[in-house]
């Protein structure tokens, strides 16, 4: 018998996980972002890394027609970032904090670090989509970064 979804979710969401808001530019300019935290290193070689996009967003034809996207892996005091990102029917971009970066593509200056790829393959994954990127640029800042985890945005070893 399958679990059901609500305990799925309320037990995935005890995992801890990296707090970062994907972005890209379509043939038209326009850009686009998400906020995920399914994300992580696929392989070293060739060096690849993967996220998960929900197939409903609002987002979802851009980054599975882009051939290039940005992963911001947001700082600790980026909450607001990603709560931005996760909203729909806004303009995500409108606070103007996004600024060519890695590839040209709208990154933030502060994040923790950023990962800019080209998209390797698009994978299957039930009601999302895994958007598997081979690593061309990086980035790496000091700031801490920010982790998700019981449903609150923290800092690795501290609640806030």
């Amino acid at each position: 018998m399958p679990v059901h979804p609500a305990d799925f979710t309320r037990t995935m969401s005890r995992v801890p996980g990296p707090v970062t808001v994907a972005t890209t530019v379509d043939a038209s300019g326009k850009h686009w972002g998400f906020t995920g935290n399914s994300f992580t290193s696929l392989s070293l070689d060739p060096q690849l890394i993967l996220i998960c996009l929900d197939k409903g967003a609002s987002t979802h034809a851009a980054f599975t027609s882009a051939d290039q996207f940005l992963i911001n892996i947001l700082a600790h005091e980026q909450a607001d970032v990603a709560l931005r990102f996760a909203k729909s029917g806004i303009d995500r971009f409108q606070a103007g904090d996004m600024v060519p970066c890695e590839l040209g593509l709208p990154g933030l200056p502060e994040a923790s670090a950023r990962i800019a790829c080209s998209t390797h393959g698009i994978l299957n994954g039930g009601d999302h989509s895994i958007l598997v990127g081979r690593v061309e640029e990086t980035y790496t800042g000091t700031a801490i970064p920010l982790v998700y985890s019981d449903r609150v945005f923290g800092r690795p070893g501290v609640s806030t």
